[in-house]
């Protein structure tokens, strides 16, 4: 990792010189590392650090974020809050690649105006945390094109690609697994809790939450997968490891259909005072891998399962079923969409 952090710094420096850098950062590992990597490499002044609230993201991810950069020691920092032009644009779509192309687009859009916005530079480069398996996913292998498997709007989406093209795109990560970029994280000092988190697509729930895309289909997902994560940092593997930590992935995900159930039949009540309850279906995922191209299924003990499932339905009142995605990669992938 050091002799990979010396060739950057003299191959970056070389090619950017002092024009500035913007870096579009979502808070996930990938990004992170890439800004700690950047403001170890160039002047802090140089380096531009935009997040963007999509609308999209976990639940207090802005306020995480930005205490992330600041302890990074970031001094341009930009916090975007674009909620309604994102959840805007998505209306009616449906299609996994046509969500993914839309944000992409749209994520580029909305940086270029804010660009202008802030006086940068033409000449300014646009960094990405793009990784190996974004691009092999997105149809390109080391340069040569392989089957599409979902396209990565950090790779695929047209206006990136014509950036690329420009020459104007910086990815350093692109021939690391995430293994890989956790290691230089903790190289480059950044705290493990961060450096450990799991990953979060780029799309944010926009491809966790099936079908189209609504503010109260987000916010439901949210408050549920607080939920799931909390569960997993405080329950304990026989070892005496968290569930989380022992987990390489997981997340929760929002299917597009509805389930009749029942409320109110505890002990106290008879089947006369039972309701009737049309709630959403909610999935849970969990699995192991080391580099994301391929992935098992987490042993789950039983009851984890089902008390985890107990206190989502028991606080988020509109998902009235939990399920658990028991699916390895292959056949599917990590994501649903």
């Amino acid at each position: 990792m050091e002799k990979y952090i010396e060739e950057q710094s003299q191959i970056l420096k070389a090619r950017v010189g002092n024009n500035p850098i913007l870096l579009l950062i979502s808070g996930g590992v990938d990004s992170t590392v890439v800004a700690a990597l950047l403001l170890k490499i160039f002047n802090g002044e140089q380096i531009h650090l935009m997040y963007m609230d999509t609308g999209l993201m976990r639940k207090n991810e802005t306020t995480a974020v930005r205490a992330i950069l600041e302890k990074l020691g970031a001094k341009n920092i930009y916090v975007i809050n674009a909620q309604e032009e994102f959840l805007n644009a998505l209306k009616g779509k449906i299609d996994p690649e046509e969500k993914r192309k839309v944000i992409g687009d749209l994520f580029i859009s909305i940086q270029e105006r804010e660009v202008a916005r802030l006086g940068l530079s033409g000449d300014y480069f646009l960094a990405q945390g793009s990784i190996r398996a974004d691009f092999v996913e997105s149809g390109d292998s080391n340069g040569k094109k392989v089957n599409v498997v979902k396209s990565h709007h950090n790779v695929a989406s047209p206006l990136v690609v014509a950036k690329r093209q420009a020459g104007k795109v910086i990815e350093p990560l692109s021939q690391f697994y995430k293994y890989e970029v956790r290691e230089l994280g903790k190289f480059l000092g950044i705290d493990e809790e961060i450096v450990n988190r799991h990953p979060f697509p780029g799309p944010g729930l926009a491809v966790r939450v099936l079908g189209e895309v609504t503010k109260e289909k987000c916010d439901i997902l949210r408050e549920a997968d607080a939920i799931y994560i909390e569960e997993l940092k405080n329950r304990r593997n026989k070892a005496g490891k968290s569930l989380y930590d022992d987990i390489w992935q997981a997340f929760t995900v929002l299917l597009p259909i509805r389930s009749v159930g029942v409320i109110n039949t505890s002990a106290a009540n008879n089947e006369e005072n039972a309701e009737r309850k049309y709630g959403w279906v909610l999935a849970l995922r969990a699995v192991n891998s080391s580099d994301g191209m391929t992935a098992n299924v987490y042993p789950f003990e039983t009851r984890d399962l089902l008390e985890i499932s107990r206190r989502i339905t028991n606080n988020v009142k509109e998902i009235g079923r939990v399920t658990y995605d028991i699916s390895g990669k292959p056949p599917a992938t990590i994501e649903w969409e």
